[in-house]
């Protein structure tokens, strides 16, 4: 088990404050002690509506955005260079309460990237998620493609 220090935990706790989280009603709920997992909650609020009333679909892209590259920046450690390269969302049916999404990578799927790395220097790793409402009905699917290298000079390939 890792053990983070108090002020990455305020750090990432203070995203709760980043005014498009805050304006969105977006809410951080819950993080793992070792970072390999986050949970956000979004209640639908008028500030997060649409022109049809239900959550706005960019809200519910912002609640899943930066979760996955979170987990393998900090899971990874500073031997790594870890970016967001892609992202897309599939809206199943309107989001019209409550709602969720949670990130998880395995300690399983971390040592996987760290061994395939180790060799290959860089690769792409495509993760998934779902915004479901409190019932347990999915709302929409989000598709994240995070990009990862080892730090330091890549060789130069032909």
């Amino acid at each position: 088990m890792h053990k983070i220090s108090w002020k990455k935990r305020l750090r990432v706790w203070l995203f709760n404050f980043y005014f498009p989280y805050l304006g969105a009603g977006i809410r951080i709920s819950k993080i793992a002690p070792d970072f390999s997992y986050f949970r956000t909650e979004m209640k639908l609020t008028w500030f997060n509506k649409n022109y049809v009333g239900v959550h706005f679909g960019g809200s519910l892209y912002a609640m899943c955005d930066p979760f996955f590259m979170l987990i393998l920046l900090e899971r990874l450690g500073s031997d790594y260079i870890v970016w967001d390269k892609a992202g897309n969302m599939e809206f199943i049916k309107p989001g019209l309460t409550h709602v969720y999404a949670e990130f998880r990578i395995s300690d399983e799927v971390i040592d996987s990237i760290k061994s395939e790395i180790d060799q290959k220097k860089k690769a792409n790793y495509t993760f998934y998620a779902e915004v479901k409402t409190v019932s347990g009905e999915v709302v929409a699917r989000v598709e994240k493609i995070i990009y990862v290298r080892k730090r330091g000079k890549l060789p130069i390939q032909n």
